[in-house]
């Protein structure tokens, strides 16, 4: 599968060497007045920790440091257009894997987290809760399992 994405991009894009695709990374970014609440939340609540940090941008990672994700401060006048309408805290979710999501469960009703969708087994093999962060962002909260037959 992988070798057939890296196909597909260099038919579309034109790029002869495939191999400089092999250590593309994704952040994805929010645009929020929320950075205060918003660090307190994935630092205290999820264990996340600060890869960068100024008076506008918030750069946490994931606490094995596989995932990032990005807070910007809405209008702030180094950034272009594109990169200045605050997110509006609908359309967007985030999913975290994780190894024991029973022990996830138990440690954030411990620390007082409402949790939006209460923990379940799918019949295609999800076993998750969901939570929300404090710009409105659903976070489902996942251990997959093999599906119910």
């Amino acid at each position: 599968m992988k070798e057939l994405l890296l196909t597909a991009f260099v038919l579309l894009f034109g790029i002869s060497n495939a191999q400089n695709l092999k250590n593309m990374k994704i952040n994805a970014g929010i645009i929020t007045e929320k950075l205060e609440e918003t660090k307190t939340f994935y630092t205290k609540i999820l264990d996340f920790g600060v890869s960068f940090e100024n008076d506008f941008y918030l750069l946490l990672h994931t606490p094995n440091q596989t995932g990032e994700i990005s807070f910007l401060k809405p209008n702030h006048p180094s950034q272009k257009p594109l990169f200045q309408t605050k997110f509006d805290g609908k359309g967007v979710y985030l999913t975290l894997e994780v190894d024991d999501v029973d022990f996830i469960y138990k440690k954030l009703i411990e620390k007082g987290v409402k949790i939006e969708i209460e923990i379940r087994d799918e019949s295609w093999g999800d076993r998750h809760f969901a939570i929300k962060d404090p710009n409105g962002i659903g976070i489902d909260i996942v251990t997959y399992t093999k599906p119910v037959e």
